[in-house]
C-alpha cells in the first residue's frame, strides 16, 4: 500500500467525486484531499478546498503550483471525476470537448507537470474516439489525450449505468438489473471506493489500468 498519501481530485462535488472523495477519507492513511473547484464549499476534515477559475488559461499553470505544494509533503496522486451526466444530450460536441479535453487536460497536465505519476480517469462504457456517438466519442478523446500527456500510471474508470446518481433515472436503473456485464448497474459508491483503492494500492505501480464494472467492484471490495 502507498504510504501517507494525498489526493488532488477536480470533479469532486459531483456524485461519483463525491464518492471518491468519501471513499479516501475513510483511508485512515489518507493524509489530505485538495478538491479543486469553482467555487468555494464547506470543506470537511482532511479536506482542503483551493478556488480556480476552471476555465482560465492559466488554469494547468495553477494546478501545477497547487500539486507541487501537495507534493512537497509526500506522495499525492490527481484524480478527474468531472462529468456532465445527464446533461451530456443538451452540449455540443465543442461544449463536451472544452470541457473534458480542455479542463480535464490542463489539469492533468498541470499535475503530470509538477511530478504527480499516477492519475485516476472516470470515463464510460465504450468509449472510443472512433464511435459514431458524440458523448462516448469525446470520452475516448479524453482517455486519448490522458494517454498522450505520460503518466507512469493510469487508470481508466469505465462505469455502465451508474446506480444512486441523481442524474440517473429509475427507470434506466430498474432496466439496467437486466442488462449483463459492463453495460449494467454499478454503485457510485462502488467507483468511488474503487478509486480510492487505486490510490492506495496501486500508486507505486506503472502502465495502465481500465477498470469496468466487474473490475470496479472487485477493486470496490479491497479499499481499507
Amino acid at each position: 500500500m502507498t504510504q501517507d498519501f494525498a489526493a488532488i481530485v477536480l470533479g469532486g462535488t459531483g456524485q461519483v467525486g463525491g464518492a471518491a472523495v468519501a471513499a479516501l477519507l475513510a483511508i485512515p492513511k489518507c493524509r489530505e484531499v485538495v478538491m479543486i473547484t469553482r467555487t468555494p464549499i464547506v470543506a470537511p476534515s482532511r479536506v482542503r478546498n483551493i478556488v480556480c477559475d476552471t476555465g482560465a488559461s492559466g488554469f494547468g499553470e495553477r494546478t501545477a503550483a497547487i500539486a507541487r505544494d501537495v507534493l512537497s509533503q509526500g506522495s499525492a496522486s490527481a484524480v478527474s471525476c468531472v462529468g456532465v451526466g445527464s446533461g451530456s444530450m443538451r452540449w455540443s460536441e465543442d461544449e463536451l470537448k472544452r470541457l473534458e479535453l480542455g479542463v480535464v487536460g490542463a489539469f492533468a497536465r498541470g499535475c503530470h507537470n509538477a511530478g504527480i505519476e499516477q492519475f485516476c480517469l472516470l470515463s464510460a462504457v465504450g468509449s472510443t474516439a472512433r464511435s459514431r456517438f458524440r458523448y462516448i466519442r469525446v470520452m475516448g478523446m479524453k482517455e486519448d489525450n490522458l494517454r498522450s500527456i505520460g503518466f507512469r500510471r493510469l487508470a481508466i474508470f469505465r462505469p455502465g449505468i451508474i446506480v444512486g446518481n441523481a442524474h440517473t433515472p429509475t427507470y434506466v436503473e430498474w432496466l439496467g438489473r437486466f442488462v449483463p456485464g459492463r453495460f449494467g448497474n454499478v454503485d457510485q459508491r462502488d467507483i468511488g471506493r474503487s478509486i480510492a483503492a487505486e490510490i492506495a494500492l496501486h500508486g507505486n505501480e506503472a502502465g495502465e489500468a481500465i477498470f469496468e464494472n466487474a473490475a470496479m467492484k472487485a477493486l470496490a471490495a479491497q479499499a481499507v
